[in-house]
This record gives C-alpha cells, sequence and structure tokens, in this order.
C-alpha cells in the first residue's frame, strides 16, 4: 500500500506556495513599478548615496536606463554638506555609465564605463570642508574609467582665483597607467586672466592623488593679455609633482616658453627657459631659487640669471645675471664702450603689476662702467620704438658711470651722468 498524503494536506501545501509566489510576484511588480518612476528610484539612490558620503544630494530629473550598461542621467544637480551655505558641486547634467558587475561588486570593483559632466561648478573651500570631515582612508582609490571622461564649461572658484570655460577631455583612465588629457580653460587670479589649451600626461595618477610625487609633463599655449597688450606663448613644463591640500610642488620643473610680445607699435619674439623647484600655493606659482635663461630679438636680449620669480596678483623677480651682448635695437653705445665685448652683469628687481607697469630697478656693468636705473618697461619699449624720431633720452631714472667716453671727437674722462624722468619718482630711503 503506497504512502501518500491526503488530499487535504496536499491542498495546503499548493495554496502556501500559490501565496509565496503570489507575494513574490506582488513585490516583483511593485518593484517593476518603483523602478519604472526614474525620479522616485533615483531620489532614493541619491539619498543612500549621500548617506554614505556625508552630503545632501538633489537632481531635478533623474532618469536611468538598465538594458545593457546601466546608465544614470542626471540634471541640476546639487550636493551640499549639511550646515554648509556652500554648495560643493553643481552641475546642469551628470551622465554616468557603470557595467553591471560594477554594481554587483558593491563597492570592490570601481570599473566604470564612463562620466559625462555639463557645467559643474566646483567649490573648492566648500570641498576642503567636506573633505576635514570624513574619516581617513587607508587608500586612495581611483575609479578606472573605460571609455574616460568628459567634462564642458565647468568652474573651480577658490577664494582668491579661479578657473572659467573649463573643458577637460580623458579617454581613458587606469590609476596604475599613464593618463593622458586634453585641458583648456581659463585661469583668473584678478588682475592676471591666462586662457591656456594643454595636452598634459601624467605617469601615475593613483601616487599623484595619494600625495606622493609623479611624472608630469605638459604642452600646449596659453596668453597673457591685458587692455593694452598681450603675450600669447608655446609652452612645455616638465617634472616630478607633489599635490598637497591647496598646493602642488614641481622639483625640479622645467618650463620653456616660446612667446611674443604684442602691443599697438612692438612685436618682440623671445624664448624663456627656466628650471627649478616651482611651487603653486595662494594663488602664486613661485620658482625659488630659479636658473634662468632668455633668448631674444630686437630689443629683448639674450641673457642668463639666477634668483627667484613669483607669478600671481603681483609679479616679483630677483635676478642676477649676465647679458650675452649688448642688442643692435638699443642705442648706440659712444667709444670705448662699443668696441667692448664683455658681458654685461646685472641685477634686476621688481614687484608689482604682471604687465611691469610698475617700477623696476635695475643695475648694469660693462668692464668699469656702471649704470643704475628705475624705469617702466612699457614706457622703455615705447621709446625704443620711437627712437629714430623721438626723444634721445630714454624714460628712466638712473645714473651712469664711466671712466672715458668719446663724443663728436672730444674725450672726456671720469663722466658721470644722471637722468631724471619726472614721470619716475626718487628711490624712497
Amino acid at each position: 500500500m503506497s504512502e501518500t498524503a491526503p488530499p487535504r494536506r496536499v491542498g495546503k501545501r499548493l495554496l502556501r506556495l500559490a501565496a509565496i509566489l503570489a507575494a513574490v510576484l506582488l513585490v516583483l511588480l511593485l518593484l517593476a513599478g518603483w523602478l519604472l518612476q526614474p525620479q522616485r528610484a533615483g531620489g532614493f539612490l541619491l539619498k543612500q548615496l549621500g548617506n554614505s558620503l556625508g552630503l545632501e544630494i538633489s537632481a531635478s530629473t533623474i532618469d536611468y536606463r538598465l538594458r545593457g550598461t546601466p546608465q544614470l542621467v542626471l540634471h541640476d544637480v546639487v550636493a551640499t554638506r549639511p550646515g554648509d551655505a556652500a554648495a560643493l558641486l553643481r552641475a546642469e547634467r551628470v551622465f554616468v555609465s557603470l557595467p553591471w558587475r560594477t554594481l554587483r561588486a558593491r563597492g570592490q570593483d570601481l570599473t566604470v564605463q564612463r562620466v559625462e559632466l555639463d557645467a559643474p561648478a566646483l567649490d573648492l573651500p566648500a570641498l576642503q570642508r567636506w573633505l576635514a570631515t570624513r574619516p581617513p582612508s587607508e587608500e586612495t582609490r581611483i575609479p578606472a574609467l573605460v571609455d574616460g571622461l568628459r567634462i564642458v564649461r565647468g568652474r573651480i572658484d577658490n577664494d582668491d582665483w579661479r578657473i572659467e570655460d573649463l573643458s577637460i577631455d580623458v579617454p581613458s583612465l587606469h590609476p596604475e597607467r599613464v593618463l593622458r588629457a586634453r585641458v583648456r580653460g581659463r585661469y583668473v587670479a584678478p588682475p592676471m586672466a591666462i586662457p591656456a589649451d594643454l595636452a598634459i600626461a601624467i605617469a601615475h595618477p593613483r601616487r599623484l592623488l595619494a600625495g606622493a610625487a609623479t611624472g608630469v609633463a605638459g604642452i600646449g599655449t596659453l596668453t597673457i593679455a591685458n587692455a593694452d597688450w598681450q603675450v600669447p606663448a608655446h609652452v612645455f613644463l616638465a617634472g616630478p609633482i607633489r599635490l598637497g591640500k591647496d598646493s602642488a610642488l614641481m622639483k625640479p620643473a622645467r618650463l620653456g616658453i616660446a612667446a611674443r610680445y604684442r602691443s599697438a607699435s612692438t612685436n618682440l619674439p623671445f624664448r624663456l627657459g627656466l628650471q627649478g623647484p616651482m611651487a603653486f600655493n595662494s594663488a602664486t606659482w613661485r620658482f625659488v631659487p630659479v636658473q634662468l635663461f632668455l633668448d631674444g630679438d630686437g630689443a629683448i636680449p639674450d641673457a642668463s640669471a639666477r634668483g627667484s620669480v613669483s607669478v600671481g596678483k603681483r609679479l616679483v623677480l630677483h635676478l642676477d645675471g649676465r647679458i650675452a651682448a649688448w642688442p643692435e635695437a638699443w642705442p648706440t653705445l659712444p667709444a670705448p664702450l662699443a668696441a667692448s665685448t664683455s658681458p654685461m652683469p646685472f641685477a634686476l628687481d621688481y614687484k608689482g603689476s604682471i604687465d611691469f607697469a610698475d617700477i623696476a630697478a635695475l643695475e648694469l656693468h660693462r668692464d668699469a662702467t656702471r649704470f643704475d636705473a628705475r624705469f617702466r618697461l612699457p614706457a622703455v619699449l615705447a621709446w625704443l620704438d620711437d627712437i629714430a624720431t623721438g626723444t634721445p633720452l630714454p624714460p628712466l631714472r638712473g645714473s651712469l658711470s664711466t671712466p672715458k667716453l668719446e663724443i663728436s671727437g672730444a674725450v672726456l674722462e671720469g663722466v658721470e651722468i644722471e637722468l631724471d624722468d619726472p614721470g619716475i619718482p626718487p628711490q624712497a630711503d
């Protein structure tokens, strides 16, 4: 006689199974309905992400796609640290594409297919305040971007400088491989503004983000300008760089510039090379100490020097070096100075606006002749342009002393000449 369950017991089991299946189906239907409402589901995801990061993250509209490679699109994104008046990040549009394996890995795999940001605005002080609240991490993790990163119309704001019209294109990114990027933007630290278009290579992204030194090279164009002049330039920069909280140190740095100074009446090409440690903080680049090499045309001489260079809201120079030869575009020297081929040691000091409109101090020697002067470079360059028809006296305040001069057949000994331009105030004691 076979042992079978009573019909009543089998019926109960079937009912229980049907109830379970119905419950599962109901949950799946509810989940599907929830997933088909991007705003509701996306809001939940943003809330969970914000809670994990200690941020309040919102978006005006949220769309996503789950077929193929999952994609998430957010519009009008705002990320703010609770209690902070300034938003850390704003963006018109954020696009993220993640492989399914990344979603299933729950943070163990940081592979991302592609990231796009339209008009992101990053508040650097707010970012630093948020970072200060984050727990220490044993490892700095960088996602791998299979199809890269694209940023358009970006902006970075700091207390005393900003970057406008920022565009970044990274074809791909791996933490352990060379990163190549195209970066365009406009660096603004009033009164200075520098639009730039650069191709940049970073040897080891993970080391850079972790605060360790890694090799960086950049090549491209930039322009320094104001209303009256401009200096378009091709630049090359290379060296090992280390990032700090709000600073960077490249030691040593090699900077090469091929440029042209242009004004209404002046067009002067020159090549400039600087080598030494380069630091950036407080919106200022500093080469201290620096070796400088200048290869000029026309009124710009060939020279080499050592000293310090700082470029920020103000330009600060202290250089000691040698001018190789008297430029042909400068006024002709009287005998016996014209016959000398000796290099000319010089000392140059300047502290003022980036356009050299403030007063510079120059000490220049050739053999036993000494020249001390204070001048404004734009005025001197304009005088050199008009020297054939203008005044023979340069717009400067200074003195010249030499053992002997020959002028129109007359020999003068123990010569001392004082130049007193009313536009240059006397030096304060």
